[in-house]
């Protein structure tokens, strides 16, 4: 007798149909980067499943003032956005619609064209006022009726009005998700000053000190701290204690007794005393000239933190956001609360809006209260994380204050470089410390293991590592086993108690490639990845690519055959540009030149072709504020994971390490940073090609075809169930869960 198949629980998109509907898309209050990418998704997923869409320009003003401000999209008309910054569909401060009159004008040229359903961009006080429009919406439906601006038709065609909102906001202040929209690219704009910065800082011995914008939310300036290894940071959720400035001034003035030749201080805009008293950057220099007599700058960053074009980071962010918007769009009934779309972990989700929105408001009134723990906490376990991370990376203990305790502990970089491996080496030195162990760096990964390449590194050793490039360290593919023996008597010569590796299967977050011109071009690119495909898919997703070739995808020749034909046909339209990603070793014979004079020759006479191999240039360069905050809390917590397992492997004064559990990677899974024996590890690993056997990057190559105008099947199982924002509350000794 055969085993009964297992019931396929899966749930597909195909079964939700936007026939018939109308889907409006706006963005309201201050502008980030990501919008246009949050725009384009909306559009062509609401095109793509057979709604009407309909951009509404300027904002709540442009739903107000009606006319040509709410104009029916098209696919070509969000073609080449992706990588433009702003909203390049407008954002204005409205007034009107704060009124009766202002929403019931809006109502009336919504009715007018028979939309009900309303994705709106921005923060806060954006959708809070959608909300308030939601629920009066009834209302002011009998209202035109009474005034014979509408019929009983339109009336009760229209009888329920449907809201999702994504959060486009560069202060990540908004609570119940991980990152808003446009938060990473202004981390990327103030690394990037803060880099630029340290040089001339270092060159003359400098201080200077850097206003980042937050007037209510210190996220900006706590993670930029983080990222840059900042000597100061103010914000308004932990403002300092009475006496900061001499303790300032006295960790200013160590670091430069240690022979650090420059201080950084990072200020929120809003930063305040517990006095509420504002903490403004010519204060602190005029503070740090007169005690310590230190030549000091000030640098307020402004504006530029909302502009330029948006990251990677963001343009996925934004782009899984409105697809999920759409999706629960279509699936919103007449009871369905407004919802916005958040990130918990690499997961999108679902959340009430307006809990979001109390929650935080929530977080000002404790402040206000001055009950500035409260407020940390309402933030979030991240932010709160955040905190207690840069708390033990940033203040050095006194001897005296730090336990003893009697472990060695070595770290050493494996594989290939990869952006943000020296914010590991230098969290993972520091937090060892910290714990009171003795640290060891190996030089040159496992060859320089066995070779003794093994040396004691202090706190101040590591100092200015966070964001620099590469390895300092040095390392090398070469694998332990050859040399298990020659490793054993290195680990019995310095005494090593436990072992931190960073590195492993390659990996990198930096691919960025954007192509724009006037004539009609398709771009061939190849991304590295050995057998993943994970850097070609992100990427393509990031660049808006057409298609993109991976090894855990197989294709043949007629899939190349129908992805040049799609193309051609695509570019016959207004469309000027398309995006070919191909992964290093998709397939051995379909080669990046071969694919390139594939498309060359049958796209001859529609466009012409270009490639780019990318090679090392993706290991290049300086990291991303994601590497460097990503790498320097996961280290973090790494080493305290360490510091637990040793002290209960400790026995009769000698470390017992024969249970699967002492040797463990650490990695996200799902909405978690997970510990996962290495044994356990085995069987969901594929050794030939280097790679897991599942990955959960593959359920994101639909949403890319989606957007490419590809027919495809897309499993929703993970979408659709609204959840609650109190589940992300963090609790006291919660912090160290997540990141």
């Amino acid at each position: 007798m055969s085993a009964p198949k297992r019931q396929d629980t899966r749930k597909f998109f195909e079964n939700l149909s936007g026939a018939g509907k109308s889907i409006a898309v706006l963005t309201s209050g201050g502008d980030a980067q990501g919008m246009n990418a949050a725009v384009r998704a909306v559009v062509r997923m609401g095109i793509y499943v057979g709604a009407k869409v309909y951009f509404i320009h300027e904002g709540y003003q442009g739903m107000v003032d009606g006319g040509d401000n709410i104009k029916e999209a098209t696919w070509e008309s969000v073609s080449s956005m992706l990588q433009v910054g702003g909203t390049v569909i407008g954002s204005a401060r409205c007034k009107a619609f704060r009124t009766h009159e202002g929403r019931l004008k809006a109502a009336h040229n919504l009715v007018e064209r028979n939309i009900t359903n309303l994705c709106v961009i921005g923060g806060d006080g954006s959708l809070t006022g959608a909300n308030l429009f939601r629920e009066e919406w009834s209302g002011l439906l009998d209202e035109l009726l009474q005034q014979g601006l509408i019929s009983e038709d339109a009336v009760h065609t229209n009888s329920v009005l449907h809201i999702v909102g994504m959060v486009g906001s560069i202060d990540n202040d908004f609570c119940g998700t991980d990152m808003t929209i446009g938060t990473d690219s202004a981390l990327h704009r103030i690394i990037e000053v803060v880099d630029a910065i340290m040089t001339t800082a270092q060159s003359h011995q400098r201080t200077f000190v850097l206003e980042v914008m937050g007037r209510h939310c210190g996220y900006l300036a706590l993670v930029s701290a983080l990222a840059c290894g900042a000597d100061w940071v103010f914000f308004p959720e932990m403002p300092p204690e009475d006496g900061w400035e001499d303790n300032m001034c006295q960790k200013l003035s160590e670091n430069r007794a240690d022979k650090k030749r420059l201080n950084i201080i990072i200020v929120a805009e809003g930063a305040i005393d517990c006095h509420n008293k504002p903490i403004t950057p010519d204060y602190i220099k005029d503070l740090v000239v007169r005690n310590l007599g230190f030549d000091t700058r000030v640098t307020i960053l402004g504006h530029v933190q909302r502009g330029g074009t948006p990251s990677a980071f963001d343009r996925i962010l934004a782009s899984r956001m409105g697809v999920e918007a759409v999706l629960a769009l279509l699936e919103a009934s007449a009871g369905t609360p407004a919802c916005v779309v958040s990130l918990v972990g690499n997961q999108a989700v679902r959340l009430p809006l307006m809990e979001c929105v109390q929650m935080t408001q929530e977080v000002q009134k404790a402040m206000d209260e001055k009950k500035f723990e409260d407020a940390v906490r309402l933030r979030g376990r991240s932010f709160e994380n955040n905190l207690i991370t840069y708390r033990l990376l940033s203040y050095r203990k006194a001897d005296s204050e730090i336990p003893n305790s009697s472990f060695n502990v070595a770290v050493l970089n494996v594989g290939a470089p990869a952006a943000g491996m020296n914010a590991a080496v230098r969290s993972a030195v520091r937090v060892g410390i910290t714990e009171g162990h003795k640290m060891f760096a190996v030089s040159d990964g496992f060859e320089g293991f066995y070779k003794g390449q093994i040396k004691e590194i202090k706190w101040g050793d590591v100092g200015g590592w966070t964001g620099q490039g590469g390895s300092l360290l040095g390392t090398k593919r070469t694998l332990p086993g050859k040399h298990l023996e020659q490793i054993a008597e290195q680990i019995r010569i310095h005494n090593i108690n436990a072992l931190l590796v960073i590195g492993g299967f390659e990996t990198c977050d930096r691919i960025k490639q954007s192509a724009s011109g006037t004539k009609r071009r398709v771009f061939i690119i190849e991304t590295m990845g050995g057998y993943c495909g994970y850097l070609a898919t992100v990427g393509g997703l990031a660049a808006g690519a057409d298609t993109v070739y991976i090894y855990e995808e197989p294709f043949d020749i007629r899939d190349l055959q129908a992805n040049v034909e799609h193309l051609t046909q695509k570019m016959k339209t207004t469309i000027q540009r398309g995006l070919v990603l191909r992964n290093e070793s998709c397939n051995e014979n379909f080669t990046t030149d071969f694919i390139y004079q594939l498309y060359s020759e049958e796209g001859r006479g529609v466009f012409d072709c270009r490639k780019n191999i990318l090679g090392h240039m993706q290991q290049g360069g300086a990291p991303s504020p994601f590497d460097r905050n990503f790498g320097t809390k996961v280290a973090a917590k790494a080493v305290q994971w360490i510091t637990k397992t040793l002290k209960e492997s400790y026995k009769g004064g000698r470390v017992f390490a024969n249970s699967e559990e002492s040797a463990c990677l650490l990695g996200m899974r799902r909405r978690a940073l997970v510990f996962q024996p290495v044994s356990k590890l085995r069987d969901e690993t594929d050794f030939e090609h280097r790679i897991p056997k599942e990955q959960w990057w593959l359920k994101l190559r639909p949403l890319m075809k989606i957007l490419a105008k590809y027919k495809t099947s897309y499993d929703v199982s993970d979408s659709g169930q609204l959840e609650h924002v109190s589940r992300f509350r963090a609790k006291e000794g919660d912090a160290s869960s997540a990141i």
